[in-house]
């Protein structure tokens, strides 16, 4: 071996290899950026929309903002273009793209969306954005419990029957008492209930926590059915006619423009969930009780070393958890509707669980991504007040759409508590 390759040997050892390019991102936001062009932009409508701020008896009234969509579609299309061009560069240069750029493209084709459907009328942002808080209470309840369980170990797929079960709890006990709160109460005891069953078969017996979870979703809906059927329906105005939760105006601060409403003038669900989110955030990440937690979905064998009772600390977690969800349920019947309606959960737990990964098992992420699937919910009701031009049926999908896409979007790209989904025993 000659002098150079000796030198050269132990530096050829030490070479890094690069990382792989991730095109899955510039992709997707270079398809998305290139739609709202051409479909808003090229092809868009001439007919001038209004976003309108704020009512006409608000304190504070701000003009409507008049915008043409097919100028508002090239200005923003353009711009999603540009940054879809960006993460493109970055991804040949193996370097991230950063979350901004996703937002950034997101809200051109909302914004260019909701503008070519809103052609020749008015864009109620108030309106559009104090549905999504209210449509998102229940997704994002969902969601926090989903973050609770899988941090501790635990998927949680019944997050859809304790939102289901809390529902048609809240509205029977409200009806029956005549109390809104206690039906509150009783939904988030039913939700927990349904956790301790999910807990007791994937804890302590050690099933397959996820087939647990589909048999509790199809038991509960086959119950609510039959209580539906024989109680409730027959019986509505006895069983099944809880009323809503009266708005709870906060006085001038309900009246910012667009944020008041959104914010300061909705019903108790929606307080709560407002008070919720940041609680888990502490909890999980500012206490001792939060490191535990975290500790028993990352490395429940280390955490067992140190004299924490693993199961017994998964159970209850999970069973906290559940008070979340079945708050969630409230929030869609006492909180919204008003009445119970078969199968009214609609998928939302699915819709949480997707939330819980878009959100990286961050609850605040997880909220923000909750918000989003709201947004959906919102938008296909004002789409179909607004009489759009676009099938009923492709508008019922939207939501789901939108789920679809976010998971798309990053699957592969975020992990999960490592021990999340694993039974722990003692070996």
């Amino acid at each position: 071996m000659t002098a150079a390759a000796v030198d050269t040997a132990p530096a050829a050892s030490h070479i890094v290899p690069l990382p792989p390019r991730s095109w899955r991102t510039p992709v997707v936001l270079a398809v998305v950026a290139i739609l709202t062009l051409v479909v808003f932009g090229l092809l868009g409508r001439d007919e001038p929309t209004a976003f309108v701020w704020s009512g006409s008896g608000d304190a504070v009234v701000v003009p409507p903002s008049p915008a043409v969509p097919r100028v508002l579609g090239l200005v923003l299309g353009g711009i999603a273009v540009l940054v879809a061009a960006w993460a493109i560069r970055r991804a040949w240069l193996r370097r991230r793209v950063g979350i901004w750029a996703s937002l950034v493209v997101a809200i051109a084709f909302l914004a260019s969306l909701t503008a070519w459907v809103g052609a020749g009328g008015q864009v109620l942002l108030p309106f559009l954005l104090t549905n999504t808080v209210a449509l998102s209470t229940a997704i994002v309840l969902g969601a926090m419990a989903g973050v609770i369980g899988e941090r501790v170990g635990v998927v949680n797929i019944a997050i859809e029957a304790q939102l289901l079960g809390g529902a048609f709890t809240a509205a029977l006990v409200s009806s029956v008492t005549g109390s809104q709160i206690a039906g509150l109460v009783a939904a988030m005891i039913t939700g927990a209930l349904i956790s301790m069953v999910l807990a007791a078969f994937a804890i302590v017996y050690v099933v397959d926590q996820v087939i647990v979870g589909v048999v509790l979703i199809g038991l509960v809906t086959a119950v609510t059915k039959l209580l539906y059927a024989t109680v409730l329906g027959p019986e509505a105005q006895t069983y099944n006619d809880p009323g809503t939760l009266p708005r709870l105006r906060i006085p001038l601060l309900a009246d910012i423009p667009v944020l008041g409403p959104v914010l300061f003038d909705q019903r108790l669900t929606t307080y709560l969930m407002f008070l919720i989110v940041p609680a888990v955030w502490f909890v999980l990440f500012k206490t001792k009780v939060g490191l535990r937690v975290r500790a028993l979905g990352e490395h429940p064998q280390a955490a067992d070393t140190v004299g924490i009772d693993v199961n017994r600390w998964r159970f209850w977690t999970v069973t906290i958890a559940g008070l979340i969800a079945g708050l969630g349920g409230a929030a869609m019947t006492i909180g919204s509707v008003g009445a119970f309606v078969n199968e009214m959960s609609a998928g939302n737990g699915f819709i949480a669980l997707a939330a819980v990964i878009l959100g990286r098992w961050h609850p605040i992420y997880a909220a923000l991504a909750a918000l989003l699937f709201g947004f959906a919910s919102a938008f296909r009701i004002w789409t179909n007040q607004a009489g759009a031009a676009i099938p009923s049926d492709l508008i019922e999908m939207t939501p789901y759409v939108v789920t679809i896409l976010a998971v798309t979007l990053v699957a592969g790209r975020v992990v999960a508590p490592r021990a999340v989904g694993k039974p722990y025993t003692k070996g």
